[in-house]
């Protein structure tokens, strides 16, 4: 096996467990109710629709969230694409040929057992039913305990194109990403010159019609992913796995999320999907329980085999330096950014003590983000609205802006702006007084996690924060 085949060596201290490990999270330092409440309170997540009531399973995100999303997103693209040579990355159309969901399986195998509740006719997946102390089923909506036979229930939305409602027309909203990465596989690679072993990432939406969505943003209807699959030669597919294990679980831990809640679980054989050779969760311990935030499959070379079966073509690969044509195994780490921005939020979920100016304590929550993930890198904050000093905060304002996203606030005692930008995960706040104008043209700066304070003048300003964020 030549050099380029093999995967490089990567160093993770990965806890792993057993397929069939328990999945009760423990004693959690939060609840799913405070990080809800939070995203509420602060506008960065809330109900979809909310002014008629929310659509159960949709989720909208305000300018905080929005930002923070955009984060995560970014910090995947950087450690797939622009870190690395041998991955290149596509923005497919949500809308694909039904005939690619019949060869992926998913109009066939793609559904969840449901049951009703022969009392109130609620709906559930028949797998995540409530159960008593005597681990009876009970109906969550009513208490009855009296439900229907399971049936499955294909997940993928249905609708159409063009002006007629018929089977000729009809389309599916994708449920994934990755088809379109195995559709495009030929021409990507031969117009991006790419050599096996290579990937081919995208980030997108993609739409599953959850029979229960629950836990916030956990389980929901419509949903971003952010996928990879990378083609290698068969025979060093296992190598390549375990590569990519030992690579995600570095993101991970890079960005924050403690390894004490981080964990490998393989799937076992009764819960492989059916184009799997080997398959693990990157699973992390929410309040709720330990539960996947991201799979990482081998995919075999079941995905091209199908699509060049069902369109005609085949879908290899021809190496030169061997004189082989194969077709490619696939190796798939495929993370939702909505979960991982969940497992963000709750690992740096903090409530303290902290000291008050008058010398006692009061109760602090803060967000330990990671300065790349957190929405606002700087805040300016005037010591008040006082005529002097607006114009020079506006100035440092100006000054900061376009290096980082910054935010500028006025409204309130400085303690509770402290406390603010605290809750948001904004690494530093800048605060404008009256020395500033008046005496020095130096402004304080506060660290969010320390609250240390420092003097700085505003000429260094930039300079200043540039050494402590830590940014890509």
């Amino acid at each position: 096996m030549t050099e380029r085949h093999l995967p490089p060596p990567v160093h993770a201290d990965i806890v792993r467990v057993d397929a069939h490990a328990d999945d009760e999270a423990g004693e959690h330092h939060t609840s799913m109710a405070e990080i809800v409440e939070l995203c509420k309170r602060r506008g960065i997540i809330f109900q979809s629709s909310e002014l008629y009531g929310g659509l159960r399973g949709a989720w909208d995100y305000g300018p905080l969230g929005a930002a923070m999303k955009d984060n995560v997103k970014t910090a995947w693209k950087r450690a797939m694409l622009q870190l690395r040579d041998d991955i290149v990355s596509i923005d497919a159309a949500i809308l694909m040929h039904p005939k690619v969901w019949e060869a992926s399986g998913h109009v066939q195998g793609f559904t969840d057992p449901l049951v009703e509740c022969r009392d109130c006719h609620q709906r559930f997946r028949a797998d995540q039913l409530a159960a008593n102390a005597k681990g009876e089923a009970y109906c969550e909506n009513c208490g009855g305990k009296d439900f229907t036979e399971p049936r499955q229930f294909n997940l993928m939305f249905r609708t159409f194109v063009g002006p007629t409602e018929d089977s000729s027309s009809q389309v599916w909203l994708r449920p994934e990403t990755a088809q379109a990465m195995f559709v495009d596989f030929a021409h990507v690679q031969l117009t991006s010159r790419q050599k096996v072993p290579f990937g081919i990432a995208q980030v997108g939406k993609s739409f599953r019609n959850e029979i229960t969505p629950r836990n916030f943003i956990f389980r929901v209807r419509e949903f971003e992913q952010m996928e990879m699959e990378y083609f290698v030669k068969p025979g060093t597919d296992e190598a390549w796995h375990e590569y990519w294990i030992a690579e995600r679980w570095n993101w991970y831990t890079r960005l924050g999320i403690r390894p004490e809640n981080l964990r490998i679980r393989p799937h076992a054989d009764d819960e492989l999907s059916h184009y799997a050779k080997a398959t693990v969760d990157v699973e992390y311990r929410f309040p709720f329980a330990w539960s996947e935030l991201e799979g990482i499959a081998n995919r075999t070379d079941f995905d091209l085999t199908q699509h060049g079966r069902h369109a005609g073509r085949e879908l290899t690969y021809y190496e030169q330096e061997t004189d082989e044509r194969y077709v490619p195994y696939v190796i798939e780490p495929a993370a939702g950014v909505d979960r991982s921005l969940l497992a963000f939020l709750v690992d740096a979920y903090t409530v303290e003590e902290a000291p008050t100016a008058t010398g006692g304590t009061e109760k602090r929550t803060v967000l330990r983000l990671h300065h790349a993930l957190a929405p606002v890198k700087v805040s300016v904050l005037p010591l008040s609205r006082n005529e002097k000093l607006v114009p020079t905060a506006q100035k440092v304002s100006d000054l900061l802006r376009p290096r980082w996203l910054i935010a500028y606030d006025d409204a309130g005692s400085i303690g509770k702006r402290y406390r603010r930008q605290d809750e948001v995960g904004t690494p530093f706040c800048v605060t404008v007084d009256f020395e500033t104008v008046e005496d020095d043209d130096a402004v304080t700066v506060r660290d969010r996690d320390t609250m240390a304070q420092d003097r700085v003048s505003i000429d260094r300003l930039p300079e200043f924060l540039a050494e402590r964020l830590d940014l890509p």
